[in-house]
C-alpha cells in the first residue's frame, strides 16, 4: 500500500503482480504561466498493470482526468514521462496510441445505427469489411446488444447509448481503455448495473481499465485498485479494502466513507503496529500505515461499522453518552459522546428478531473490532 505521490514504484516496467501496462514516471503538468499559473499534477508516479481495473478517485479539480488526458495524448507532460508496454508514449499523438477513451457524453453518431457506431474506428483504419463486421458482431455481444444492431443511437436508452460508446472503444482491442466518469449521466439504479457490467467487460476482455470518478461507491465496487487523489497528487494507492479499511491520511479517510476520530499517545511502536493510550486513559493495538513508524501523539481513525455497542458494565477501550439514534433499514447508527467529550458515531447491522435495546441517554461502553484501529500519518 503506497501513502505518497511515489506509490505504485513508477520507475519499473513491472510489478511484483504483473506486467505493467501504463508507467507514469514523475510527471507534473503546468497550464499557464506568471499569476496564472496552475499546477494540475505535480510529480506524479503510478504503475498501472496489465489487465486490471484501476481507478482514479478524487474530487473535482484533484488531476485524474488531467492525468487520463495525458495518457490518451489529448494533452502532453511538463516534465516526466508515460511509458505504455515499456515503450514512451508521451510524445506521440491521440492516434497513433494504442488506447481508447470512453467520454462523459459518449460522443455518439445519432443518424448512425449502433453497428455503425460500433464499426465506425475500425472503418476510419481502412480495415478490411469482413474484420469489422466481425469485430461488429463479436462487440454486439459483449455488450448484449446485438437485437438492437439497426437501431439508430437517438433512438435508444441512455444505458444502452453507454453500452454502443464501450462497444465502440473496445472494437479495435486497445490494450488500454480510458473512462472518463462515463457512468455519471446516468440514473442511480441504471448506474449501479452498469458498474457490475464494466467490470464483467474487462474480466471478459483482458483489456487494462483505467477509470475517472469522483463517486466512491463506484470506485470501491469496481476496482482492483483505486488511486486517491487530491491537489495533483496521489495520496494512497490500494485495493478497495485496503484503501476503506487502512487510510493513510485524513483527506483518504474523510473522502471514502465515514469515519471516527480519536486522539492518542504512543507508548511503543514497530513499523507497522504500536501500542497506543487513548484519552479514555485504555490502552489498545493500532495498525499504521506501511514505511512508518509513529511517535508521539497520533490520531487514530475507526470505521463505524467496526465498533459495537456493549452492554452496560462491560469492558471497552471507550465509553459514551447515547446522543441519537437514526434507523437506516439494513442498519442503525448510534451517535455518541465520548467521556473525553468527542463524536462518535457506531453503526450496527439490524437482524430481526434480535433487535438492540439501546436509549437516547444510556451511558454505554464502545467496543472496537480486533484490527480496527488505524494510524493517520498526518
Amino acid at each position: 500500500m503506497g501513502d505518497t505521490n511515489k506509490a505504485g514504484n513508477g520507475t519499473a516496467s513491472t510489478t511484483g503482480d504483473g506486467r505493467a501496462a501504463v508507467d507514469v514516471r514523475g510527471v507534473t503538468k503546468v497550464f499557464g504561466g506568471g499569476e496564472d499559473r496552475v499546477v494540475a499534477l505535480d510529480d506524479v508516479s503510478v504503475t498501472i498493470r496489465e489487465n486490471e481495473f484501476f481507478t482514479l478517485l478524487g474530487p473535482s479539480g484533484c488531476g485524474k482526468t488531467t492525468l487520463l488526458r495525458l495518457i490518451a495524448g489529448f494533452d502532453h507532460p511538463t516534465a516526466g514521462g508515460i511509458l505504455l508496454d515499456g515503450a514512451d508514449i508521451s510524445a506521440l499523438p491521440p492516434y497513433r496510441r494504442p488506447v481508447n477513451t470512453v467520454f462523459q457524453n459518449y460522443a455518439l453518431f445519432p443518424h448512425m445505427t449502433v453497428a455503425d457506431n460500433i464499426g465506425f474506428g475500425l472503418k476510419m483504419q481502412d480495415k478490411p469489411k469482413p474484420q469489422v463486421d466481425a469485430a461488429v458482431d463479436e462487440m454486439l455481444r459483449l455488450v448484449r446488444m446485438e437485437e438492437l444492431k439497426n437501431r439508430q443511437t437517438s433512438q435508444i436508452s441512455g444505458g444502452q447509448q453507454q453500452r454502443v460508446a464501450l462497444a465502440r472503444a473496445l472494437a479495435p482491442h486497445p490494450k488500454v481503455l480510458l473512462l472518463d466518469e462515463p457512468l455519471s449521466a446516468l440514473d442511480l439504479k441504471l448506474r449501479k448495473e452498469m458498474q457490475i457490467e464494466l467490470k464483467r467487460l474487462q474480466h471478459e476482455t483482458g483489456i487494462t481499465f483505467v477509470f475517472v470518478t469522483h463517486d466512491q461507491e463506484e470506485a470501491l465496487t469496481m476496482s482492483d485498485r483505486v488511486a486517491v487523489m487530491n491537489q495533483g497528487r496521489i495520496l494512497q494507492i490500494g485495493s478497495p479494502r485496503d484503501i476503506y479499511d487502512r487510510p493513510a491520511k485524513r483527506f483518504v479517510a474523510n473522502f471514502i466513507g465515514e469515519t471516527n476520530y480519536i486522539e492518542a499517545e504512543v507508548v511503543s511502536a514497530t513499523e507497522g503496529e504500536a501500542t497506543v493510550k487513548l484519552l479514555s486513559g485504555a490502552i489498545a493495538k493500532a495498525t499504521a500505515p506501511a514505511g512508518w513508524t509513529p511517535e508521539g501523539a497520533v490520531t487514530i481513525v475507526v470505521r463505524p461499522e467496526h465498533a459495537r455497542l456493549g452492554a452496560v458494565g462491560a469492558d471497552a477501550p471507550l465509553s459514551g453518552r447515547l446522543e441519537n439514534i437514526v434507523y437506516f433499514g439494513t442498519d442503525t447508527h448510534y451517535h455518541l459522546r465520548l467521556t473525553d467529550g468527542g463524536p462518535f458515531v457506531v453503526r450496527m447491522q439490524n437482524v430481526r428478531g434480535n433487535e438492540e435495546d439501546f436509549h437516547v441517554g444510556d451511558e454505554l461502553p464502545v467496543e472496537i473490532g480486533k484490527n480496527a484501529m488505524q494510524i493517520l500519518r498526518d
